[in-house]
């Protein structure tokens, strides 16, 4: 099921770095926000109760991967989970490194910017990421 209007229906939402039958990571293109991801729930579905208990799961399996994957890739000081839906409401998790110098710390990362410019971090590319993603998902499967 998809939804013409929808920009996640309509197009990948970024640079895909791995997709499944049921849902891919992207990343976001944000120089303010390096490793920024999103797990993009690939059929049209507004709510996360909307899908069957065994998606959630598998989408959540798929989430908890990729924030496993940007630890071990990129070690920031936190992770941030958020799955809002209120601009797009197309079920999909952002995935967020976070460091303590970064330009919205503490603060969420739609909030009032802290501090001015950015903190350049060099990441891994993303042939490492991806490998890390899909272990992780190996991971979880046993």
């Amino acid at each position: 099921m998809t939804d013409s209007t929808c920009e996640l229906c309509s197009g990948p939402g970024g640079d895909v770095l791995w997709t499944s039958d049921d849902c891919r990571v992207i990343r976001v293109d944000d120089p303010v926000l390096p490793g920024f991801c999103r797990v993009i729930w690939n059929e049209h579905v507004r709510e996360m109760s909307d899908l069957p208990v065994a998606a959630r799961n598998r989408l959540m399996q798929v989430v908890f991967a990729v924030e496993a994957a940007l630890r071990e890739c990129w070690n920031p000081d936190k992770i941030n989970l958020a799955s809002f839906g209120n601009v797009v409401p197309h079920v999909h998790w952002h995935v967020i490194p976070r460091w303590r110098d970064d330009r919205f710390f503490p603060e969420p990362v739609w909030g009032k910017a802290q501090r001015e410019g950015t903190t350049q971090r060099c990441g891994p590319d993303d042939a490492r990421l991806i490998a890390a993603i899909v272990r992780h998902l190996g991971q979880g499967e046993q």
